[in-house]
């Protein structure tokens, strides 16, 4: 499982090709053209969680021992906290023995920010309430979420030192949102 290590992945992967002359999903460009080549190297297959057919990529997740399901059911990652994303997957022909971690973040969250950082509760443990998330992104109040990202990620304890820049936040955000 590949992800954005932060802090600087933003600043590298903006300035690469694929970001310029506007060609459109410069991210999944990138992704696919760096991760096919390492898994070239690694002598395994690429996977991606963008195009079809779908791969199961929040399994793939939870197994590494390093991502669960948070209260509101997005992944949280122990360091990316509910920032965490992954651009792609390298399968290798061999097992390799994983670092240990600690225990999923949410278990020592005493305020779980999460359940309760959604201006319009869209985002519960009930679960996700996409058309009303969609409304208030329509809306002038919407505006910080655009910009800076969902509050609910953005309110994970887990994540707070992992300095996911706005920029990054804003790209996603309108690729979730580009209606606006």
């Amino acid at each position: 499982m590949l992800g954005p290590r932060e802090p600087g992945f933003w600043a590298h992967v903006s300035e690469c090709a694929e970001f310029q002359g506007g060609k459109p999903d410069p991210l999944d460009r990138w992704s696919e053209r760096v991760i096919s080549r390492l898994a070239k190297e690694l002598g395994g297959a690429a996977h991606f969680p963008f195009g079809a057919p779908p791969k199961p990529f929040t399994t793939w997740a939870m197994r590494t021992h390093r991502a669960w399901s948070s209260p509101v059911v997005l992944l949280v990652h122990d360091t990316a906290g509910l920032m965490v994303s992954y651009r792609g997957a390298v399968l290798i022909p061999e097992l390799l023995d994983l670092p240990a971690t600690g225990p999923r973040p949410c278990e020592t969250c005493e305020d779980m920010p999460c359940l309760t950082a959604c201006p319009v509760s869209a985002l519960t443990a009930q679960g996700y309430d996409l058309d009303r998330c969609h409304s208030f992104l329509d809306a002038g109040a919407g505006a910080d979420c655009m910009g800076g990202g969902c509050a609910v990620r953005r309110a994970c304890p887990a994540g707070a030192g992992y300095a996911r820049v706005a920029a990054q936040s804003a790209y996603h955000m309108e690729r979730f949102h580009p209606c606006r």
